[in-house]
Formats: structure tokens, C-alpha cells, sequence
């Protein structure tokens, strides 16, 4: 294979790797722990938290909810990885230079 070609081949490749990061990157991703929901896209920001309308809770409350929202938030951002991983896994960790 010459040269050219394996350049034309390098440059599919990467446009075949950005669609699909831009993929993940427009995906919502949810999270879930308890009462808790998060949302977060596959840029890892967090869009949205939620809480479960029928859970009541006072200011005693607040270091459990804080520790409910990590763990939410932790649960969304694994989600992203996996799927990272499962999508762009394939194309080695020896081409990130070209993104």
C-alpha cells in the first residue's frame, strides 16, 4: 500500500471517529441512585438532577442527599465511559492523535 493510501485510509478513519464521538457527545446518558436521577451528556456536563417527587427531606437530610447526588451523577458519567469505550474502543488507543 503507497502512501496515499494509507493516508486516505488514516482520514476515513478519523471522520468515522468523529461521527461517532459526536454521537455520544449529543447522547443523554441517565444516572440513578435512590431518589435521585441525573442526567449528563456525552461531553460529561450534567444537564438535569431530579429527585423523586414523593421523598420527603429536612435540612438533616443534606449531607445524605449530597452524597446521593455523587453517587447518581457517578453512575451517568460510567455510563458515558462505557460507551466511549464500546464505540470508539475498536479504533485503538494508538490513533487519539488524531482526533
Amino acid at each position: 500500500m503507497n502512501i496515499q493510501a494509507m493516508m486516505k485510509q488514516a482520514q476515513k478513519l478519523q471522520q468515522e471517529m468523529l461521527k461517532t464521538k459526536e454521537e455520544i457527545d449529543a447522547k443523554i446518558f441517565p444516572g440513578k441512585y435512590s431518589f435521585v436521577e441525573v442526567s449528563v451528556n456525552g461531553k460529561k456536563e450534567v444537564l438535569k438532577i431530579t429527585f423523586d417527587k414523593d421523598f420527603k427531606f429536612d435540612d438533616t437530610d443534606i449531607e445524605m442527599l449530597q452524597d446521593i447526588i455523587v453517587i447518581a451523577v457517578n453512575d451517568a458519567l460510567k455510563k458515558v465511559d462505557a460507551e466511549i469505550e464500546e464505540k470508539l474502543g475498536k479504533y485503538g488507543s494508538g490513533l487519539s492523535g488524531l482526533m
